[in-house]
């Protein structure tokens, strides 16, 4: 057998003289946002006017000093591909390495089963005879719809110094969230991962994964062909990845203490928005930690004489004559003298026309709001799609 290094093989991220790649899950359906969803990945959903979601599972990465990346796609391609533009805007578009695009695993002509992977586990299970080739010593995986900034090579560093076969980023369970919503881990006085649950019907901990992870690839190689011996479906992680990684003894936490959301809820997303309108949320603004994007050239925001805009956020390209209270515009967003919005996320490209009031909406992009349309919530969230509109 030749066993000289391929070209992917040689080349590629080194942190702390180990090979580093990073996968980024990007193939969620996120069923739950509801017509936000509906026609685009939901890694491709807009936050905070001008950015995407993945946005930040990949500005991590290349602030972080990873520039292999690896994106695995399902859902709606098209909407996440035109976004990623072959990795240009994280200066990913490299000759060698830099990011590559995974679309869904078909298993090939002559393959008896194919189609979308059943949860991430099996996703990356379907993926292992690339990663094979690949040959990283470690590798960070990163879900594409959470709002954190975080140094993974923090994380690599106190992996490798721990020899953990895996290490999970937690949080303590943030306000207004319910622990039962993600995986919660028991954690002794060393970091060590005691015991882990998934999405358990009682809470038995408030430390959960921020489903950042980071992996020793043998051993994940080696555990991940061992339960598709013995189990029916690998599903997400969650079920028997790291239970079985738990078990063995060398699972470890990196606490982080940062501002961390999950926003596959409506609720959530707007409720990140107002965080940041409030001055505690996501930090856009670290010079040293750049938010990056792909953007399109647009003209500046106009505010008009009369208009009155307080705590927001307005993208390039809005017009505002009406009122515009703790809202964050998306791009090409228009509103009319005398519509008034409050507490609302607008995702770009609509009109509101005069006399329109919202309060705790999410509009959908490319809607015409007609004249004197209402919508006001005193608690919850309703999200306006153009479905919704007719009704």
């Amino acid at each position: 057998m030749d066993r000289t290094p391929t070209l992917t093989q040689a080349r590629g991220t080194r942190l702390f003289g180990k090979k580093v790649l990073a996968l980024v899950l990007a193939g969620g359906k996120g069923s739950r946002m509801g017509p936000l969803t509906e026609h685009r990945a939901k890694p491709a959903l807009p936050f905070a006017g001008t950015y995407k979601l993945i946005d930040f599972a990949l500005s991590n990465c290349v602030n972080s000093g990873i520039f292999d990346v690896w994106v695995l796609e399902e859902y709606e391609l098209h909407t996440l591909n035109d976004h990623l533009s072959n990795g240009r805007p994280w200066d990913l578009d490299r000759t060698y390495g830099g990011l590559r695009v995974l679309p869904p695993y078909t298993g090939g002509p002559e393959a008896e089963e194919g189609g979308f992977a059943s949860g991430n586990a099996d996703a990356i299970y379907k993926q292992l005879p690339l990663l094979k080739d690949y040959a990283p010593d470690v590798l960070v995986v990163l879900s594409a719809d959470h709002l954190y900034t975080l140094n993974l090579a923090d994380v690599v560093e106190a992996h490798l110094r721990r020899k953990a076969s895996i290490t999970m980023v937690t949080t303590t369970v943030p306000p207004r969230e319910d622990a039962t919503r993600f995986g919660n881990v028991v954690l002794e006085a060393n970091d060590r991962v005691k015991n882990f649950v998934y999405k358990p019907e009682k809470p038995v901990s408030d430390d959960i994964t921020t489903e950042v992870f980071v992996y020793d690839v043998p051993t994940l190689v080696r555990t991940l062909e061992r339960l598709e011996r013995e189990q029916d479906d690998l599903e997400d992680f969650g079920h028997h990845l790291l239970p079985a990684l738990v078990e063995e003894g060398q699972a470890y936490a990196y606490r982080f203490r940062g501002y961390w959301r999950d926003v596959g809820l409506p609720e959530a997303y707007l409720n990140a928005h107002l965080d940041l309108l409030a001055g505690r949320g996501v930090d856009l603004a670290q010079p040293d930690w750049p938010l990056y994007t792909l953007t399109l050239p647009r003209p500046p925001a106009r505010i008009e004489r009369g208009a009155v805009v307080e705590n927001s956020l307005v993208a390039p390209g809005c017009r505002v004559a009406g009122t515009v209270r703790r809202c964050v515009l998306g791009p090409d967003v228009t509103v009319e003298a005398g519509a008034t919005l409050d507490d609302c996320v607008l995702l770009g490209r609509t009109h509101v026309a005069a006399g329109v009031q919202l309060k705790r909406i999410i509009v959908d992009q490319d809607l015409d709001l007609p004249k004197n349309f209402q919508r006001l919530r005193t608690r919850g969230v309703e999200v306006l799609g153009a479905e919704q509109l007719k009704e």
